[in-house]
């Protein structure tokens, strides 16, 4: 890839049950390289919404984009990626549907994991992980100390947004990287490969945790930099 086509604005969208501080570890890797890095905060209560905060991220970048999702954050670069301004997508132990499909629908064929059995309702549809579900199964390979926190600043997710379906997937027309998280309870696997082959994405695996970005920054940080210069 030329230098005139390199992305050197990288858009990182977090999932369900977590805020943009989930990329804490990743961002100053990133900024270490010269890039210019946006943690979206996604408010978690509608996919539609939730859309919209990654676009408005996208329009503030000055030029071409590399846009990264964790988990249900897939879901939403799978949309927003659609921006002519998106060159790469980089999907991190994410969820990758094609046009309307949602989360609960592909996840039909897989063994369900752990991780999400372990949601409680807070009302008004929104749902939160449990302690444990936190320790044992969302972030297992953290210290007690990170899970604590991730704990802490869970924030509210709306069970809506297992049900949302992308209009257009941008997998299709732009180029892919997938991080496989091979210990992950929260996403399948299993389910995890299927997705990145469908993709044909440039694949990389790593024995995390479904917070991989958070166990492993060095190693999400460099397929993050090699989406944004064009490296297969």
């Amino acid at each position: 890839m030329s230098e005139a086509n390199q992305s050197k604005n990288i858009v990182l969208v977090h999932g369900a049950f977590a805020d943009g501080s989930s990329w804490s570890k990743v961002i100053p890797l990133l900024l270490a390289k010269g890039y210019k890095v946006t943690a979206v905060s996604n408010p978690l209560t509608t996919f539609q919404e939730d859309v919209a905060a990654t676009k408005r991220a996208i329009a503030a970048q000055d030029g071409p984009v590399t846009l990264v999702g964790h988990s249900y954050g897939g879901v939403i670069i799978t949309e927003a990626g659609n921006d002519p301004k998106v060159s790469a997508l980089v999907y991190v132990a994410a969820f990758a549907p094609d046009a309307g499909q949602s989360i609960v629908e592909i996840s039909k064929p897989f063994p369900p994991p752990p991780g999400p059995q372990t949601a409680i309702p807070v009302g008004d549809g929104f749902i939160l992980l449990s302690a444990e579900g936190i320790e044992t199964d969302f972030a297992q390979d953290l210290t007690t100390e990170e899970k604590a926190l991730l704990t802490a600043a869970q924030p509210q997710t709306s069970g809506s947004i297992f049900g949302a379906q992308p209009t257009q997937a941008a997998w299709h027309s732009k180029p892919s990287w997938y991080i496989v998280a091979s210990n992950d309870r929260m996403i399948a696997p299993e389910h995890e490969v299927s997705m990145a082959k469908q993709l044909n994405a440039t694949t990389t695996t790593l024995p995390s945790s479904h917070v991989v970005m958070l166990s492993h920054p060095e190693e999400v940080a460099k397929v993050i930099e090699d989406a944004a210069s064009g490296t297969r």
